[in-house]
């Protein structure tokens, strides 16, 4: 059984050739992009793209996902600005070979979801039914403050849409940080349709992100499940250990993020981490 190991290159430096040297430097031969030189994916130029492209190639690192910032804007902003913001993410991800594109399901208030639930569930199933044109997958990330920030309304989602080009991105830290208990409850509800991890974990008493492992994400457990269902994919790791100088914790906040990582899947005999 392989686990590809991938991470936000951003939460190292801002600058392409230094992600991608310290992706080499732990082995991480993917990377999810999200932002370049402090540019998200929407404001990268044609002529950034190429030359993205080039540093890739020149580094062997791939790209496991386009980390897009789609749905995380105000439900309430009109919804033909997020689909120029899309196409413009659907080029880029063509261009740079990546298979899936993670998505959220848009700002609003806890009070809010039962009213907008049906225009968010219209929206997501507008952007899925353009990728699928591309033949690109859409994760739906589980993300505090938006629709699907529960384990109960990203099923809402992933059920009603019931389209093979969405699927899920499972943030254990994530739904800690909305009180939802990230295993067995959340992974068990949304399993049949994860393929696609974000490695970070949080401490239930104050949302704090720490590295995977450390926190109440119970990952020993949730990834013996892991193995159990036969799981093959990505793990993407996304420290979130601020040291002051770099949000993302800088290179040494990564390593440690990649190392805790790698001790937990040394002990699954079952499993290649590449």
């Amino acid at each position: 059984m392989e686990w590809t190991l991938s991470a936000f290159g951003d939460e190292i430096a801002p600058d392409l050739e230094t992600q991608l040297k310290v992706l080499n430097r732990n082995g991480v031969r993917h990377l999810e992009l999200r932002s370049v030189d402090g540019k998200d994916v929407l404001s990268l130029s044609d002529e950034d793209i190429r030359g993205i492209r080039v540093k890739l190639e020149k580094y062997g690192v791939g790209v496991s996902a386009i980390g897009s910032p789609i749905g995380k804007t105000p439900i309430s902003e009109p919804f033909e600005l997020t689909l120029t913001s899309f196409q413009r993410v659907l080029a880029v991800a063509k261009e740079l070979k990546a298979p899936f594109i993670r998505i959220f399901s848009f700002y609003l208030t806890p009070e809010e979801a039962g009213f907008y639930r049906d225009e968010v569930v219209s929206r997501i199933g507008r952007l899925v039914e353009l990728a699928e044109k591309e033949k690109i997958v859409v994760l739906h990330e589980n993300e505090k403050e938006i629709f699907g920030d529960t384990p109960e309304r990203c099923l809402d989602i992933l059920r009603t849409i019931n389209s093979p080009f969405l699927r899920a991105t499972f943030d254990p830290a994530n739904f800690i940080q909305v009180r939802a208990e990230p295993f067995p409850h959340a992974y068990h509800l949304l399993k049949e349709w994860i393929v696609y991890y974000h490695v970070k974990d949080a401490l239930a008493a104050n949302g704090q992100v720490c590295p995977a492992g450390l926190g109440d994400s119970r990952y020993p457990d949730f990834l013996r499940e892991v193995v159990r269902k036969g799981f093959e994919g990505f793990f993407s790791i996304e420290p979130h250990l601020a040291d002051g100088s770099q949000p993302g914790g800088g290179e040494e906040m990564f390593s440690l993020a990649v190392d805790s990582f790698r001790g937990l899947v040394s002990v699954r005999r079952e499993v290649c981490l590449k």
